[in-house]
Parts: structure tokens; C-alpha cells; sequence
């Protein structure tokens, strides 16, 4: 982790002694920083997708950052359409990317 990640910057203020934290997503242990969000996190640690569309499979990521456009639900900790850019990371936290759904009312479509 690190490599991504913005160390220092002309005007904010970024806090070089935050304690670095554990989470995992999608089976795989990563770290990140107490005071993360879920998306900043996997962002530093280069996962740029965080689900992918229900019906077409696209991959898709962070799009808003400011909890408006739902594109950054996960499943936190098996509570799901958890928003990423919203919830802040947290140590232990598992963390699953969105996967594909059944579409059982598109025209056409029968599930059982």
C-alpha cells in the first residue's frame, strides 16, 4: 500500500502518524489508513472496481465520491448496498465487491 497514495499536498493537510489498519475485500487482506474511506482505501491500494452491473456485468467504480450515485455499493461486514465513498474503514472489516443479480422482471426473463 502507499504507492497511490497522496503523501503530501500543497494545501491540505495530510496526518503522517494515522495508524494503518487491516480490512479485507474479496477474500484478500489489505491495509489501510483509521480515517479511510472504504473507497479511498481501495483506491490506494489500486482496486478500481468495486462491483460489477447487475445486468450487463460492466465493471463499475467510484463515479461521485459523494454518496449520491449508489456506483460504489459493497457488501460491509454481509450488510449489503453499503455505499464505499461514505463509510469509513474500519479494523477487521470484510468487505465483498458487488456482484451480478438476476433480473427477474425484465421482459422476457424468467428465474426460478
Amino acid at each position: 500500500m502507499g504507492q497511490l497514495r497522496i503523501k503530501n499536498h500543497p494545501i491540505l493537510s495530510i496526518d503522517q502518524d494515522r495508524q494503518e489498519i487491516n480490512f479485507t475485500f474479496d477474500g484478500k487482506v489489505l491495509s489501510g489508513y483509521q480515517g479511510d474511506t472504504i473507497a479511498s482505501a481501495l483506491l490506494a491500494n489500486n482496486i478500481r472496481t468495486l462491483r460489477h452491473h447487475e445486468e450487463t456485468e460492466s465493471p463499475r467504480g467510484i463515479y461521485c465520491n459523494i454518496g449520491h450515485c449508489f456506483e460504489c455499493r459493497v457488501t460491509i461486514n454481509e450488510h449489503h448496498v453499503q455505499r464505499a465513498c461514505l463509510t469509513e474503514l474500519a479494523e477487521g472489516m470484510t468487505i465483498q465487491s458487488g456482484k451480478r443479480l438476476p433480473a427477474p422482471f425484465k421482459e422476457g426473463v424468467y428465474h426460478e
